[in-house]
Formats: C-alpha cells, sequence, structure tokens
C-alpha cells in the first residue's frame, strides 16, 4: 500500500475504505443508541487513533524512507495540536446552544465527515495552486505569520451565533424548529418539514472546521507538499478528534498556554515558508524536515508542561441567553436556545 503511494490512486482508494470503515464501525455499531461516551471509552478511542496513526507512521517510514516519515510526524503533530485548540470551540458552541450531551457524539461524526470531505478539496486546490504558481507559498507562509502573531493577542474565544452569517442564512432559508427532537436533523411541526435545532449547531460545526482550515492546511504545506501525506496526517488528526474531545472537554482549558505554543509553531512555520530558498542553501530536505519537526514537538510540550506547572484559574463565561433584538425563528419566549432541554 505505500509504496509510491503518493502517486498511487490504489492509496488513495484504501486510505478511503479504510476510512469508511472504521466509521461504519464508529456509527453503526459501537455508537447506535446516542449516549454519553464515558471516560474510560474516550480513553480506549484516543489510544487506538494515536496507535493507528503512529502504526501509519511505521509503515511511511519503512516503505519510503526517513523524509517522508518525519513528513508525516510533523504535519500530524500540528494538525492534532491545533485540533485540541479547537476542542475549547466546540465546548462553547455545544455550551451556547445547550446541546445534549449524549448528542454531541452524532454532530461531532457528521461534522467530522463533511470536514473529511471539505479538507480532500481545500489541499487538491491548494496543491494545484502550488504546482503552478509556487510563489503563492509565500502568501502561505505570510498568512501563518500574521495568524500566529494574532493567536499570540487573542486573550479569549468568543462564540456570537447571531453575528454568525451562516446563522442567518440558514434560519432565513431553513425553517429552524424551537426545541430538540432527539438525535434527529430534521422534524416536521403541523405537517411541515424543518430543521431541528441540532442541525443548525451542526451547521456552525462545519463552518468551524472550515475556518479552522483555512490556518492548518497552509501550516503542514509549509512541511510538505506530498498530496498524500497532507491529507493522511490531517485525516488522523480528524478522526480522533471526537474521542479527544469528550477525554478533553472537562480540562481543556487549563492548556491555557497551548494557544501561545500554536502561535509559536505556526510563525515558525510561516518564517520557514518565506525562508525556503535561503535554507536550503545551508541544510538538506530531510535535515530541515528534522528541525522543524523536533522545533514543533519542544515547543507543544512545553507549552502543556508549563500550563500544568504554572496553572491559570479563570472562569470560563458562556452566554446563554441571546440578545435582545435577535429575531430568530428558533428562539423560545424567552429568548432561549432550546430551553426546555437540560444543558450538556
Amino acid at each position: 500500500m505505500f509504496r509510491r503511494m503518493e502517486y498511487s490512486i490504489w492509496a488513495w482508494v484504501g486510505f478511503a475504505l479504510f476510512i469508511l470503515i472504521m466509521l461504519a464501525l464508529d456509527l453503526g455499531v459501537l455508537n447506535r443508541k446516542a449516549h454519553v461516551p464515558s471516560y474510560r471509552e474516550a480513553t480506549i478511542w484516543s489510544v487506538v487513533w494515536v496507535t493507528l496513526a503512529l502504526i501509519f507512521a511505521a509503515g511511511v517510514f519503512w516503505q519510503l524512507g526517513s523524509l517522508t516519515g518525519k513528513e508525516f510526524l510533523a504535519g500530524y503533530l500540528i494538525e492534532l495540536s491545533l485540533s485540541v485548540d479547537n476542542l475549547f470551540v466546540f465546548l462553547l458552541i455545544f455550551s451556547y446552544f445547550k446541546v445534549p450531551a449524549k448528542y454531541q457524539h452524532r454532530v461531532l461524526f457528521w461534522g467530522v465527515l463533511g470536514a473529511l470531505v471539505m479538507r480532500i478539496a481545500m489541499i487538491g486546490i491548494g496543491a494545484a495552486l502550488i504546482e503552478r504558481f509556487h510563489w503563492i507559498i509565500y502568501i502561505f507562509g505570510a498568512f501563518l505569520i500574521y495568524t500566529g502573531i494574532k493567536m499570540m493577542r487573542q486573550e479569549e474565544t468568543d462564540v456570537k451565533p447571531e453575528d454568525n452569517p451562516i446563522v442567518r442564512f440558514v434560519t432565513r432559508f431553513i425553517p429552524i424548529s424551537r426545541k430538540y427532537e432527539g438525535e434527529n436533523f430534521f422534524t416536521e411541526v403541523n405537517g411541515k418539514r424543518m430543521g431541528t435545532l441540532l442541525l443548525l449547531v451542526l451547521v456552525i460545526v462545519e463552518v468551524t472546521d472550515l475556518v479552522f482550515a483555512v490556518d492548518s492546511i497552509p501550516a503542514i504545506f509549509g512541511i510538505t507538499t506530498n498530496t498524500f501525506i497532507v491529507y493522511t496526517s490531517n485525516v488522523f488528526a480528524i478522526l480522533g478528534l471526537r474521542s479527544l474531545y469528550f477525554l478533553l472537554a472537562g480540562v481543556v482549558e487549563k492548556f491555557h498556554y497551548l494557544k501561545i505554543g500554536l502561535a509559536i509553531v505556526l510563525t515558525f512555520v510561516g518564517v520557514k515558508m518565506l525562508g525556503e530558498g535561503f535554507v536550503h542553501r545551508w541544510l538538506d530536505k530531510e535535515s530541515i524536515i528534522g528541525v522543524s519537526l523536533g522545533v514543533v514537538a519542544l515547543v507543544l510540550i512545553g507549552s502543556v508542561v508549563a500550563s500544568l506547572i504554572w496553572p491559570q484559574h479563570a472562569e470560563t463565561n458562556v452566554e446563554v441567553q441571546l440578545p435582545a433584538g435577535f429575531n430568530s425563528p428558533f428562539d423560545d419566549d424567552e429568548g432561549r436556545l432550546g430551553a426546555d432541554e437540560p444543558q450538556a
């Protein structure tokens, strides 16, 4: 499977089948009934996904050599770290819309499925642009530096659905019911088919992932332009996201220095992309990837350790009341989302 897999259609087909089998096993067998994954279950699946990624990395090292193997590991580490940082945003979204905990897994499952499709489209476009216009790599580098600086200065993440044009678009053209209807995305009210609040949350999660991809895709192209390695490292990070959410949702805010670490990593990759021609005069490609992998690992591990050594005791204020004047077909008489549902 791994022989010349960056050019082989069979590698893509084989990996796609692997994804479909794992997703079918996940939703069709292990999670047929809506439930809140236990800490033990979330831990097991998190370990499973990390182990599968490491086994895949070992196959890459074996068949394609250390250079490609290091590219995969560096890309996977960056994507996984960005995913962990994104968990806090998902937590805010679920809290804002008061999504019952037992339905959050379903939203994340279909959110991941949509993310896989969007990522392969964005990676294909990015690869085509870089191949045709190599200078665009410098634009990606400048964008990553800008993103890193912006992330460094950002103090908090706020979720304001009323300011999101996607929310306004969806609620304008698709009637949304006022409450959750179990795990269903659609329901019927007075003979009229409508979307549920769960559908709206799913749309927002998909849009949020699209925004995340704008940062993560250029970052991994700064490590490698091998389309297959870019996509597979993305996929392994995304597939493990749901388990990590239920594993870390209660403690993710404790990693308050992770965002600073990610900002440093994105800035580092951006500088590397801008200085591509200069760096190659002094180091070969494998040495560059080795240094990049070391820097990324050191910064991210350091940010997690620093968060544990110097904890920050801060409360997370999650606003549930919708602002006055926000006219939406899914708010109730008190202006709250699904007010009759228990909070997740």
